[in-house]
């Protein structure tokens, strides 16, 4: 059951990142967005206390979740890059890995040994993926540094060779008009 205070978080949360676009949030607007996320856990935590067994336990690990999420998306939000949204990536997997883990202890024997295998297998490859995505936005930052240096390397020696036929021309000239023709050449290098 999602209370209605977690649906009021997220709506205060995305409004006041989208009036922030891709600037950094208010100190105070962060701190409250901190506060909502604290208080919400508590009410989630309170919420597992009528529980009993491993669903009182499964429901601790899904709130401790919900908690490292929200974080996460917190910082992604108030500074976007690709580290916090790998963080994001990587607190989802953890998450659900918790909580995967959690309720194979309903199970007993081979099920379970096989429940906790599967979970395994699975948060592994929300990590590798996580990674993936990680190192796919680092190679394409990369690539267009790489592509920038390019093209100022290809216009400069455009530029020096468009000099030097201007340079040529300049010579058949003589007196001022060489003089000038020199200048202008320079000018346009």
């Amino acid at each position: 059951m999602k209370p209605i205070f977690l649906t009021l978080m997220t709506t205060v949360l995305w409004g006041a990142s989208s009036v922030a676009s891709a600037a950094l949030m208010s100190k105070p607007d962060y701190q409250a967005a901190q506060e909502v996320i604290s208080q919400q856990y508590k009410a989630d935590q309170s919420n597992c206390g009528s529980l009993a067994g491993n669903a009182k336990d499964v429901c601790h690990q899904e709130a401790k979740g919900r908690e490292k999420i929200a974080k996460a998306e917190l910082e992604q939000r108030n500074l976007p890059s690709d580290k916090h949204a790998y963080e994001l990536r990587l607190a989802k997997a953890d998450a659900a890995f918790a909580v995967a883990k959690e309720k194979c202890d309903d199970l007993a024997g081979n099920p379970k040994d096989v429940c906790r295998k599967e979970a395994t297998s699975r948060h592994v490859s929300d990590k590798a993926d996580a990674k993936v995505v990680e190192k796919s936005a680092e190679a394409k930052t990369d690539a267009r540094e790489k592509i920038t240096d390019v093209r100022q390397s290809a216009d400069n020696d455009k530029r020096d060779a468009a000099y030097a036929v201007a340079k040529e021309k300049c010579d058949a000239l003589a007196g001022d008009a060489k003089a000038s023709c020199h200048k202008a050449a320079q000018m346009n290098r």
